[in-house]
């Protein structure tokens, strides 16, 4: 069973304890949407390729509301004997009023994207097949094989294709600007 933290006593750990590490293991969309002052993401995905970048002192792993901490949890326990799960995680803190990191311009993750496209793709499909013709269908099986495709090999078309989209592209600060026309 994982060890837990709650957002009151993690704020007095914050305080008191420099060792303490902080890992988001949310996406990085997700993280840079708002995330705890100190906390570095470390994505679910990647934390078993990371665990050497945790520290020797205890180690605090927030998401959005703690199914995925706890996931982390369970990976890291052997591996580093001080892990706690942060109960409610980033949502608990934010709805505590704590303060919160923001990235500047963030925006929704290609994966966030990803999963409304091929959902309305989907919904639609299936709704004009049902009321209007019948070959509608092959755009939720379209969406459906692209998902299925995307989650055996990890390559995603439609990210791909959402990643050159104008929203998608990193901003440039007036002094970049510069630096590009020179």
């Amino acid at each position: 069973m994982n060890q837990t933290i709650n957002i009151d006593r993690l704020s007095k750990l914050i305080e008191t304890d420099t060792t303490l590490q902080l890992i988001d293991v949310r996406s990085a969309g997700e993280y840079d949407s708002g995330h705890v002052p100190r906390a570095l993401n470390i994505p679910l995905e990647q934390v078993d390729s990371r665990i050497d970048d945790l520290g020797t002192g205890p180690v605090a792993i927030l998401c959005q509301s703690g199914r995925r901490a706890g996931l982390a949890c369970e990976m890291l326990q052997a591996h580093h004997p001080n892990v706690l799960v942060v109960e409610g995680g980033t949502q608990a803190w934010i709805q505590s009023g704590k303060p919160v990191t923001k990235a500047i311009g963030s925006r929704w993750s290609l994966e966030r994207q990803v999963r409304l496209i091929a959902g309305v793709m989907i919904l639609v499909g299936t709704v004009l097949a049902i009321t209007a013709n019948m070959a509608w269908i092959y755009l939720a099986m379209f969406a459906g094989a692209g998902l299925a495709f995307a989650g055996l090999t990890n390559i995603c078309g439609m990210a791909l294709l959402l990643a050159k989209l104008p929203w998608n592209q990193p901003t440039r600060t007036p002094n970049q600007e510069a630096k590009v026309r020179a």
